[in-house]
């Protein structure tokens, strides 16, 4: 029988987390998968996920260095072939 339990917890100083979980699966072999991530306040990601501001602290970050694409010397044919 497959349970699913979310809890929240905080790191001591350390690092580390100490958690103790009541079953009822006594003297049974037990597999757990243990997923962490941080909590990030709300108010500090848009409604997108992003962090505030993300875009205004990026945008135009490759002005002075900008990234090149290397176009082919012929376009790509419409089927998909490349003549060149």
């Amino acid at each position: 029988m497959l349970q699913t339990m979310t809890i929240k917890a905080r790191a001591n100083e350390d690092g580390v987390i100490k958690l103790e979980f009541p079953t009822h699966m006594a003297g049974q072999e037990i597999e757990i998968v243990l997923v962490m991530q941080p909590i990030v306040p709300a108010e500090t990601v848009d409604a997108m996920g992003y962090p505030i501001g993300y875009f205004e602290e990026t945008y135009g970050s490759f002005a002075d260095d900008p990234l090149e694409r290397n176009q082919p010397l012929v376009p790509d044919q419409p089927d998909g072939t490349y003549h060149g």
